[in-house]
């Protein structure tokens, strides 16, 4: 177990790595790199990503 002054470093090492994760995703997300994955071949059919009314 880590005792004196840098006990936490990795905490907040972990926290800022997790933070800066989801802030490129969040970028990436905005600038339209992202994919919606929910279209997959178990599902009823879509037409841009709307579905068909069968």
């Amino acid at each position: 177990m880590r005792t004196g002054r840098h006990a936490g470093q990795g905490y907040v090492i972990m926290a800022l790595s997790i933070l800066v994760f989801f802030l490129l995703l969040t970028i990436a997300a905005a600038l339209g790199l992202t994919a919606d994955s929910r279209d997959g071949a178990d599902w009823r059919p879509t037409v841009d990503g709307f579905r068909r009314r069968l």
